[in-house]
């Protein structure tokens, strides 16, 4: 049983699946188009909030070191990525990479755990979109019903219609090709950097040195239950939890990751990626660059114009411009992120899909979703359906600690996929490899590290409603994917010396 359960697929099997006309996605992407989903997806939620709850909650001005920590953590791990990606150019991400080094069970797992994290995360996002909107209409004088707007009406019922269209929106465009997202995605990139530059730029002249003075706050002992620190870290290591401080600057990095979470769905587009040999690492690693400069600037220049202490947690950019007397930019501000929450919308929605499309290809899925657009080349069933799921789970659902999840999925991701760097190494020495991981297990241990690190500090309710998802995932596998799986027909049709039909995908 156990050599069924950890069977891998061989790269090269990988690859020629992608050639199936029936399967086969249109290659149409650039390095510039993948480095501008990155981008899309990255710059969010985390730039436009995060900032100020960190800075007043845990870190002072030196949250701006919590995104460098963070970022670091996310470099380490795009490193092992952009091996994978370049070498199996194949739809999936973590999943796929997961299936060639450590096997069938654990690919199922890890693809679970990526269907979990990208519907989340796009419900949640479109949820906060809608929050702009509405702001911006409340601000023109439009009020949407109470019913309407997720804000729960007389009795007591509501439905959030901005969020749920703009999902089903992007679900459109995104069964019309990769090739339109991408250029939808550009335009509202340009105007989300453009945002980002005007308030580093424009809120430099408004910086004030003594607002950096302490830049590390004192560390200040506190209940566990008041920090946002999890109670696993004193549990484990019996730290009190702390906030400010050199530990402060941990836990906020613990926090802000969510500002980063986004650059593992470039990997997702590999297959439909021209040069993926090439042009993969770039997308990936020049993303995460532009980004985490990005962050890192912003959070200087917003601690420098108002003490960390007076900094707004729900809307600290637009607010401390508000403290400078210039309260128009927060209309921009707020535009600018009802903009950028868009592309990471769409493209986690992308990512699932594709996630989704690979499972079903190799039959741990209803093969139903595997087959592509005859004319668009999409993966059009799996995106219809899954953004009908998401529309109606981002209509009802209000944000609340489920984007803790997402953060927990990601980094478990992270640790699944550079655990199989160092596994096929070295079963598969002779696989050409476009780009490799340097420091080879150095870096993909470092990786390792740093992401449980981050995943002890997520409550101790996250691990517990991640843990009964993982459990429902097993009895899916078990219940369905093990006896449909692609790759063990195959097989047991090669030992009896017989040829499945459909080669075994059904």
């Amino acid at each position: 049983m156990s050599s069924t359960l950890f069977r891998t697929k061989r790269v090269e099997q990988s690859i020629r699946d992608t050639e199936e006309p029936e399967h086969a996605l249109k290659k149409s992407l650039s390095a510039l188009d993948l480095t501008v989903f990155g981008v899309g997806v990255i710059i969010g939620t985390g730039i436009f909030v995060l900032t100020g709850t960190v800075a007043r909650n845990n870190a002072g001005p030196a949250v701006a070191l919590a995104f460098v920590v963070a970022g670091v953590v996310c470099a380490l791990a795009a490193l092992c990525y952009a091996e994978f990606a370049s070498t199996v150019p194949v739809a999936g991400s973590a999943y796929t990479f997961s299936y060639a080094s450590l096997g069938e069970l654990p690919a199922w797992i890890i693809g679970w755990d990526l269907v979990l994290e990208f519907a989340l995360g796009t419900a949640v996002v479109a949820v906060g979109w809608s929050g702009y909107i509405a702001s911006l209409l409340d601000n023109a004088g439009w009020h949407l019903p109470a019913a309407l707007s997720g804000r729960d009406g007389a009795d007591g019922f509501g439905f959030d219609i901005l969020a749920a269209a703009l999902v089903l929106v992007l679900t459109a465009i995104l069964v019309l090709g990769t090739k339109l997202s991408a250029r939808v995605t550009s335009i509202v990139v340009a105007i989300k950097v453009t945002v980002v530059l005007t308030v580093i730029i424009a809120g430099a002249f408004f910086i004030d040195g003594d607002h950096y003075d302490p830049f590390i706050p004192k560390a200040q002992e506190v209940p566990a239950g008041d920090s946002l620190q999890s109670p696993l870290i004193q549990l484990m290591f019996g730290w009190a939890p702390s906030n400010f401080g050199v530990m402060g600057i941990f836990t906020a990095a613990s926090v802000v990751f969510f500002a980063f979470i986004g650059f593992d769905v470039v990997a997702t587009a590999a297959e439909e990626t021209k040069n993926p040999q090439r042009d993969m690492p770039r997308g990936i690693l020049g993303s995460l660059l532009i980004c985490t400069t990005l962050y890192v600037a912003v959070s200087i220049v917003v601690t420098g114009m108002q003490k960390y202490t007076d900094l707004s947690i729900t809307a600290p950019l637009a607010d401390a411009f508000k403290a400078t007397g210039h309260p128009w930019f927060a209309g921009f501000i707020s535009f600018g992120a009802a903009v950028g929450l868009t592309t990471v919308c769409m493209i986690l929605l992308l990512g699932q899909t594709r996630v989704f499309f690979a499972m079903s290809r190799d039959g741990l899925l209803p093969t139903f979703f595997s087959h592509v657009h005859p004319k668009f080349r999409t993966p059009h069933r799996p995106t219809i359906l899954l953004g009908v799921i998401i529309a109606i789970v981002a209509g009802f659902t209000p944000l609340s600690e489920l984007a803790e999840l997402v953060n927990i999925g990601t980094l478990f991701a992270f640790v699944v996929v550079a655990i199989g760097v160092i596994i096929l190494r070295k079963s598969r020495p002779d696989l050409p490899r476009a780009f490799r991981t340097p420091w080879v297990p150095v870096i993909p241990i470092l990786s390792v590290a740093a992401s449980l690190w981050l995943m002890l500090n997520l409550p101790a309710e996250t691990w517990l409603r991640f843990a009964i998802w993982m459990v429902l995932g097993f009895v899916v596998y078990f219940a369905y994917g093990r006896s449909h799986s692609r790759l063990g027909r195959e097989q047991a049709a090669a030992a009896q010396g017989v040829t499945p039909p459909n080669g075994g995908a059904r």
